[in-house]
């Protein structure tokens, strides 16, 4: 009797214990609901819509831009497109296995695109346009059989184009433009199909679709601009990778080699300083003339060509992209701005003159006055106004004393008003194209004006200063002039957004406390913008701040880094905002389309 009743007890638990255990695993949430969690965990910011996925939800089919299979409760669809995502996109999203849609454009994704996708054999689009992916096209996206629709534009994406690619024969839609892609576009396969629109931006990409002839090693024209397929034999990857070694090996050698220059040039400089700092003398010594903009100069030639020998290393006031300013200092006590440009080739001269005259006809109230220039045979000797209260660069990041708030909004209106001059009241109208607070020059009563403007232009199409150009302004530039390298007014825009929350914040656009987190100053603002706490951008050591003009700023600044170039005000409208809901309730005198 007693061995029944324990056997009957033994049945219940073994009843009790299963009925658990089902139960548990009915409340349990599937795996692909296990995969969204996972990728939503590696998700930094959003709008909100993310804190919706429950994980006690059995399944995620319910949730906001999850669609799934009615019988199977599997994923098949998953769009989040412009909700304000930031983070990377986790390798999790290669377990939906039933994916067929996976849109998650026009977001803040960062990181590279994950290879596990490869996985996903049943998908058909995916839409990763307009975010800040980084890295490698996956070779794996090659094994997609179905897929149809491929957009990864807009992004951050460099390297080559796999060639597995051409594999997808059912491809309709095919679009990898403005990123950073270098080397020959397969012309196996399906993507022949496709026309220079899919490619654009893309400085570094060659081959029929955008008829651009890919060079050979030895700079002539390849005879097979098709990359080695992963299935050749083993020997010639190993050649393939030898000239990989050979070609990194010549370019760490050529940066040592420009690395043991520079030190020695250094050392020559510091040694022989005396000798070499008269190098404007050595430019006005083989014969020099000078150009006067309307008796902007009233000295004669040679009084202002005794001047310019006389300056060497101790006059130098600033280093730009450029040229080296000096400072001027005429015998009546005029001062003015050197800037030295040296020469770049024989054709240089004429269409730099011609320019310059333009330049030199631009007169306002806030743009820094060119007077004229010296022509020498080795370099152009820009004279400007000079400024005492240096740039806004050095106000902002270099002295101890900091601006108050008044200040800052003055200089952010004057700026703008020399902008919109530019953009909309000279003749010829002037995309600026290299905006940023070392370009923003205070007077003595730190009143802000516009330098340079015009001068990327002109030395942009001097392929020996593209470089050092962009590389200067980085933290500034909009999103579509970094992928396609063209300014429009739009670009300009954007860069005064930038140099807006730089003045409030007080940080510069690429501060290391941004860097650390992926992000840059527009970065940081979108994120406190989604934690509903932009206020916290200003600048705590700043005096003054006006809660009311803080917020209009702030509106201001993100209406003009708007990832859309058509979203942004021009900036005829930014001033007409700024002078009616910030410089309020004084009125304005500040915008006068006539002024000089």
């Amino acid at each position: 009797m007693a061995i029944h009743l324990r056997t009957c007890q033994g049945t219940w638990l073994f009843y009790i214990l299963l009925i658990y255990i089902l139960l548990n695993k009915t409340g349990a949430i599937n795996s692909d609901g296990e995969a969204l969690l996972n990728f939503r965990n590696a998700i930094v910011s959003s709008d909100g819509i993310l804190p919706l996925w429950r994980p006690e939800d059995p399944d995620p089919c319910n949730w906001r831009g999850v669609t799934c299979d009615q019988k199977t409760k599997r994923v098949i669809y998953l769009s989040l497109k412009n909700h304000k995502l930031s983070g990377p996109i986790s390798p999790d999203i290669g377990k939906l296995e039933h994916l067929r849609i996976l849109a998650l454009y026009n977001n803040n994704f960062y990181g590279t695109i994950p290879s596990e996708l490869g996985n996903c054999t049943e998908l058909q689009g995916i839409y990763l346009q307009g975010n800040y992916l980084s890295g490698l096209i996956p070779s794996e996206l090659g094994n997609l059989s179905e897929l149809q629709y491929l957009d990864v534009s807009s992004n951050s994406l460099s390297g080559l184009i796999p060639p597995s690619l051409g594999k997808l024969n059912k491809l309709i839609t095919f679009n990898v433009s403005n990123n950073f892609l270098i080397g020959p576009i397969p012309s196996d396969g399906v993507l022949i199909n496709f026309t220079e629109s899919s490619f654009i931006g893309n400085r570094g990409l060659c081959g029929n679709q955008i008829n651009m002839t890919c060079k050979d090693e030895s700079g002539g024209p390849s005879t097979n601009s098709q990359f080695p397929q992963s299935g050749q034999n083993q020997g010639g990857k190993k050649k393939y990778s030898g000239r990989l070694l050979i070609s990194a090996s010549a370019t760490v050698g050529a940066l040592l080699l420009v690395a043991l220059m520079c030190f020695w040039g250094c050392f020559l400089y510091k040694k022989f300083g005396k000798n070499e700092s008269n190098s404007i003398a050595m430019d006005v010594s083989g014969g020099a003339s000078i150009v006067m903009f309307h008796g902007d100069l009233p000295y004669s030639s040679k009084d202002i060509i005794k001047k310019l020998e006389n300056l060497n290393e101790e006059h130098v006031i600033g280093f730009g992209g450029f040229g080296t300013v000096y400072k001027l200092a005429m015998d009546d006590g005029n001062v003015f701005a050197l800037k030295r440009i040296l020469k770049m080739n024989e054709g240089f001269d004429r269409f730099f003159e011609r320019e310059l005259e333009i330049l030199g006809s631009i007169k306002h109230r806030y743009l820094v006055n060119l007077r004229g220039y010296c022509n020498s045979p080795t370099s152009k000797l820009l004279i400007y106004d000079y400024l005492p209260g240096g740039s806004l660069d050095e106000a902002l990041h270099e002295r101890s004393e900091q601006l108050d708030w008044d200040a800052r909004l003055n200089i952010i209106m004057g700026a703008a008003k020399g902008l919109a001059y530019l953009h909309h009241d000279c003749s010829p109208r002037i995309i600026h194209r290299d905006i940023k607070s070392s370009n923003i020059l205070l007077d003595g009563n730190l009143e802000a004006r516009v330098s340079d403007f015009g001068l990327a232009k002109l030395l942009e199409d001097e392929e020996s200063h593209i470089t050092t150009i962009v590389a200067g302004t980085f933290g500034y530039l909009a999103p579509e002039y970094m992928q396609s390298g063209r300014a429009t007014e739009k670009t300009d825009v954007y860069s005064f957004g930038v140099l807006v929350l730089e003045v409030l914040s007080g940080k510069r656009p690429t501060d290391a406390s941004f860097i650390e987190k992926g992000l840059n100053i527009v970065g940081w603002l979108n994120f406190l913008v989604t934690e509903n706490r932009p206020r916290e951008i200003a600048d705590p050591n700043c005096e003054g701040v006006q809660i009311e003009s803080l917020d209009a700023l702030l509106l201001v600044a993100t209406q003009c880094v708007s990832s859309s170039p058509e979203d942004r005000p021009t900036m005829h409208r930014v001033v007409q905002i700024l002078e009616s809901e910030v410089m309020t309730p004084c009125p304005s005198d500040f915008y006068d389309s006539n002024s000089d």
